[in-house]
């Protein structure tokens, strides 16, 4: 087993009488990307500022990088970076005197701030902005900029909170990109409810439900796990007149365990791949159709999430 990079026990917070956190048990491993998933209230922010020292918790104890969190100690501020969901700047600074101020901050040496400064500019493709305030930064630069101040210490573990929630396409693009290329240097903590980031980025999926953790999975044994077999097919429109026979046959299949139709497009739910693989197109023939696809369609992410969190 990895050494953990983030752990916690009985982890729980409560508001009156809303139980925001069910008491959380989770590992994380070092150097992996871990995405926590959840529908918006679920706990997501809760957990991460539990987890970060930033809120109390109303039970239990957290660990990042082996320095307990859950108690407000100054040397816990030094193992991890955090990225809110919303950052707030000082919108007068520049990108390089807002690091600056950081490594001053971590009371880092002059040489030492000087190298980080270079480094994060580069590493989030601010370079050519360093020297312009910060006020006319787009959503996307902001959130690189984030990134930048919360690893300007060379922490161990990153946390990421819906970093790309308000982002248009071009700029999740880029903080996606930035996110996978940290992958082996620093352990990322990153909670989202937009399904695709999680599955392009992360390496485990943890899936939380109003409060209560669901399951953690590697994302390709959680994808296997609740893979259901579906063949696509799409007829062509000059044979669409041959439908209706061609779904009765189907239905009539032991293999067939359901059919669903739109246009000239099925979606063939099948208990028995290999028998499926193997009579289907003969099916295909014998009916005289003509295909424009065929396909074995595996689940997405947003598939399993959608069946687990419903």
């Amino acid at each position: 087993m990895q050494e953990a990079a983030i752990r916690c026990q009985g982890l729980s917070r409560r508001y009156g009488r809303i139980e925001a956190l069910k008491p959380l048990d989770l590992c994380v491993p070092r150097g992996t990307i871990f995405g926590f998933l959840g529908r918006n209230g679920a706990g997501k922010t809760t957990t991460i500022r539990l987890l970060t020292g930033l809120a109390r918790p109303s039970s239990g104890e957290a660990w990042v990088s082996g320095v307990e969190t859950t108690r407000a100690d100054s040397a816990a501020r030094r193992v991890f970076g955090y990225l809110p969901q919303d950052p707030a700047f000082y919108n007068w600074m520049t990108p390089r005197e807002y690091l600056d101020y950081v490594g001053r901050l971590f009371d880092m040496s002059d040489a030492r701030r000087r190298r980080r400064v270079a480094e994060m500019l580069e590493l989030v493709a601010l370079e050519d902005a360093a020297a312009r305030r910060i006020a006319g930064f787009s959503g996307g630069m902001i959130q690189r900029l984030g990134i930048a101040q919360a690893l300007m210490h060379e922490p161990p573990v990153l946390f990421l909170d819906e970093p790309t929630s308000a982002l248009d396409p071009a700029g999740r693009y880029a903080v996606l990109d930035l996110i996978n290329r940290l992958r082996g240097q620093v352990t990322v903590f990153l909670s989202s409810h937009i399904l695709g980031d999680v599955e392009r980025v992360c390496d485990t999926v943890g899936i939380i439900r109003e409060g209560e953790l669901l399951l953690v999975a590697d994302r390709s044994e959680l994808l296997d796990r609740y893979a259901s077999n579906v063949i696509v097919l799409e007829i062509d429109r000059d044979f669409l007149g041959k439908l209706p026979s061609f779904i009765k046959r189907l239905q009539e299949q032991h293999w067939v365990s359901g059919v669903k139709h739109d246009g000239g497009q099925l979606r063939i739910t099948v208990s028995e791949l290999a028998d499926a693989l193997r009579m289907l197109l003969p099916l295909v023939v014998d009916q005289e159709l003509q295909l424009t696809r065929y396909e074995w369609v595996r689940p997405s992410l947003e598939e399993v999430f959608l069946t687990l969190s419903a």
